[in-house]
């Protein structure tokens, strides 16, 4: 598919949200997409919401729902994947990736909020780069994906060595163009902040990452233990500069220090 966009959802305690996520990707501006629902056991009833909105999708209760009937073509676009085992946010998206059918990746945790245009503009700005890799800027969200005008900015342009010093780049903001970067490098490992170890190890491949500053994302924060979220983010980013990019002692200090000081600012 030349130019459809595989938009990747790990699907885990959802079912608060999922209902919305799924009519937020129907509502992208961008209509050439797939949605690939990666159900990793879920406990809750996420799977079975989902099963009743493609089926809705597919004609069978349009009526009781206007907003499907303007885009009636989309059951077809929405595949529910179902893990046989709990293996994790990384695992979910990988099986994700292997069954894309798009050339285009892109990843959406389930309680994010995307704006209409965000594959819109995103894929725009990613053509007109040339690039294989972008990102956008994104602005924090309360526990009802409210936006609270904390916007996070982002560089124009992301490189390997400054990216060691900086967390900017936020998972629900990406998009790859599979045509220039192998899936292979996207998969991302079985380690604790994946995500963040996935956009290095690319960029230590010798690709660039290019901002977007416009905020087309919203990161749902809730209403959890900030203290302990930094210790656990701490440890985190602490584990991938020793143990995935195996830094010495003193270029992991300088990079954390760095990090730390970024990531104080960003939430300010």
């Amino acid at each position: 598919m030349k130019k459809m966009v595989s938009i990747i959802v790990p699907v885990y305690r959802a079912a608060p949200y999922i209902a919305d996520t799924i009519e937020m990707v129907r509502r992208q501006t961008y209509r050439d997409w797939e949605l690939l629902l990666i159900d990793d056991c879920s406990p809750d009833n996420s799977a079975e919401i989902i099963r009743n909105i493609i089926k809705e999708a597919a004609g069978q209760a349009v009526d009781e729902n206007p907003a499907l009937r303007a885009y009636p073509e989309t059951a077809e676009r929405i595949r529910l994947i179902r893990k046989e085992r709990n293996e994790g946010a990384a695992c979910a998206r990988n099986t994700g990736l292997e069954l894309a059918k798009g050339r285009y990746i892109a990843f959406l945790d389930a309680d994010d909020v995307w704006r209409p245009e965000k594959l819109e503009k995103e894929l725009a700005f990613l053509r007109k780069k040339q690039a294989a890799f972008a990102f956008t800027a994104y602005e924090f969200g309360d526990e009802k994906a409210r936006g609270t005008g904390k916007i996070v900015k982002v560089p124009e342009r992301l490189s390997y060595q400054k990216a060691l010093s900086r967390t900017v780049i936020f998972t629900s903001t990406v998009l790859f163009d599979t045509e220039k970067i192998p899936k292979e490098l996207i998969r991302m490992p079985v380690v604790e902040s994946e995500d963040t170890a996935t956009w290095w190890k690319i960029l230590r491949h010798g690709y660039t990452a290019y901002g977007l500053n416009e905020p087309l994302v919203i990161y749902r924060r809730p209403a959890k233990s900030l203290s302990s979220n930094k210790f656990v983010a701490i440890k985190r980013i602490w584990n991938l500069y020793r143990k995935e990019e195996r830094l010495t002692l003193l270029v992991s200090a300088f990079c954390f220090c760095m990090w730390a000081f970024r990531a104080t600012v960003r939430r300010l």
